[in-house]
């Protein structure tokens, strides 16, 4: 049992980096044929946008199902925002935002929302760094007023940088560095990218924290930390109107910077050839093989068959890496793929835990001939019609909940530039053909497009 343990670490990290796509499918979601009428699509959602003149998007939802509301805020900052040798800055900012600020002494702004029934959290990615509450709705103007006084005035002196930072240290050390498995992501990003900072992952390197300043992180504050690249998501029982006139109260004393926000314009030169490393890490008792291939980014027109391509390979124990590699070959414990998308171009990922007396190189082979295959031959209409039934599945369970609402909204209005994406995205994937599969896998699943890292188990003390 200690082994299986061991690796499902490997798994579960695999899958952490896995964004929450249309094509992915919850739990039991139900697998019934698609249809095209109106009873097998979610329904259209009438959503509400502002801005301010500071330059704070609102994007704002009705639905009095229940007097709740789901209130996010998405910062347009995340790894990628970061300077060489500054690594971990958006990561530490997710934790130092509940620090305290003018008017909220620290860790007061969590239990607020505890105090009045409510939750609260916040993550961190490439991209965004997005803060969120659920609560009763008539306790919205005093959350409205809790993220502006943490906008416009968060507390990030000294102490509360040392003492966060040493929190993200040791959050490193227990999901990263200690556990098995744990640098597998990080060594295949650092040697598949060489100028993009996709090249470092969001938890920042032990370095790069040690030597950081105060003063450095208080500029990264004050850089990206903006009305100007915010989104404020509203999802509940309420009055848009209302909430644009309470926002108005409380955010338009922060001033829009007089300098636009600075983005990253490095582009990862094509890659012209395989990259190759292999890797050994403590309490790593099976060997494994991970692949990432260069692709598209999110709502570009390969990203749909590409997500779908994932489905068809990975979800469900029936999928075609699952049913090769583990069931019929019987080589594997675990196999998958999907992609990993971003707003810039990313990796699709594939990768195998091998079983005991099995290669990572039988799973290297194992993997490229099922991706062969889809290079090769049609995707059937069955295996695409359950594919995107999933997909319809996910869309329309992805609606349950005014959290999941403000989730999709969020990332349509920030990363896709377009919250009405919400009503027209599932017709992007079911618009998508066998044929498109077969071209998408035919031009991005290639050895030159491929970075391989081979994790073998560490050599038994005494023989080399």
């Amino acid at each position: 049992m200690k082994k299986l343990s061991a690796i499902c670490v490997l798994i579960v990290w695999v899958w952490l980096l896995a964004p929450a796509s249309a094509a992915q499918t919850p739990p039991g979601a139900a697998q019934s044929a698609a249809r095209d009428d109106a009873s097998a699509r979610p329904p259209q959602l009438q959503v509400t946008e502002r801005r301010l003149a500071n330059g704070l998007h609102m994007v704002m939802l009705e639905d009095h199902a229940a007097p709740l509301v789901n209130l996010q805020m998405w910062y347009h900052v995340g790894s990628k925002d970061e300077r060489h040798g500054r690594t971990g800055f958006a990561h530490l900012f997710e934790h130092l935002m509940f620090k305290g600020s003018a008017h909220v002494p620290p860790e007061e702004h969590s239990r607020i929302i505890e105090a009045v029934g409510g939750f609260d959290n916040a993550y961190t990615t490439d991209d965004v760094t997005v803060y969120w509450e659920t609560f009763p709705s008539n306790y919205l103007e005093r959350v409205i007023w809790l993220e502006a006084d943490r906008m416009g005035s968060l507390d990030v002196g000294e102490a509360n940088f040392q003492s966060e930072r040493e929190v993200v240290k040791e959050e490193r050390r227990l999901r990263v560095e200690n556990r098995p498995y744990g640098l597998v992501v990080e060594d295949l990003y650092a040697a598949a990218f060489k100028v993009h900072p996709y090249h470092h992952t969001t938890i920042g390197s032990m370095e790069d924290l040690n030597k950081a300043t105060v003063e450095e992180v208080r500029a990264f504050f004050h850089t990206f930390y903006r009305p100007d690249n915010a989104t404020l998501v509203m999802v509940g029982d309420f009055s848009p109107e209302e909430a644009v006139r309470w926002a108005g109260k409380y955010f338009s004393g922060i001033p829009k910077p007089a300098q636009p926000v600075p983005r990253t314009n490095a582009k990862e030169p094509p890659q012209q050839a395989e990259i190759r490393l292999t890797k050994s890490y403590p309490n790593t008792p099976l060997p494994a093989v991970v692949t990432g291939y260069k692709m598209p980014a999110q709502f570009t027109p390969d990203s749909y068959p590409l997500d779908l391509a994932a489905n068809i390979l990975s979800r469900g124990e029936s999928s075609r890496l699952y049913r090769k590699l583990v069931y019929d070959d019987r080589i594997a414990l675990q196999a998958a793929g999907f992609g990993r998308f971003t707003e810039d171009p990313n990796l699709f990922f594939a990768f195998a835990v091998m079983n005991q007396g099995k290669t990572a190189q039988e799973g290297e082979k194992g993997i490229a001939g099922v991706l062969d295959q889809m290079k090769k031959e049609p995707v059937a209409p069955a295996e695409l019609e359950k594919a995107k039934n999933q997909v319809i599945s996910s869309f329309i369970l992805g609606r349950e909940t005014a959290q999941e609402k403000a989730d999709a909204l969020g990332d349509y209005a920030a990363l896709g530039k377009d919250a009405g994406r919400i009503n027209t995205e599932l017709q992007r994937y079911l618009q998508v053909t066998s044929a498109d599969i077969e071209r998408a896998a035919r031009e991005y699943f290639i050895p030159a497009r491929r970075t391989i890292l081979i994790v073998e188990p560490p050599k038994p003390a005494g023989k080399q």
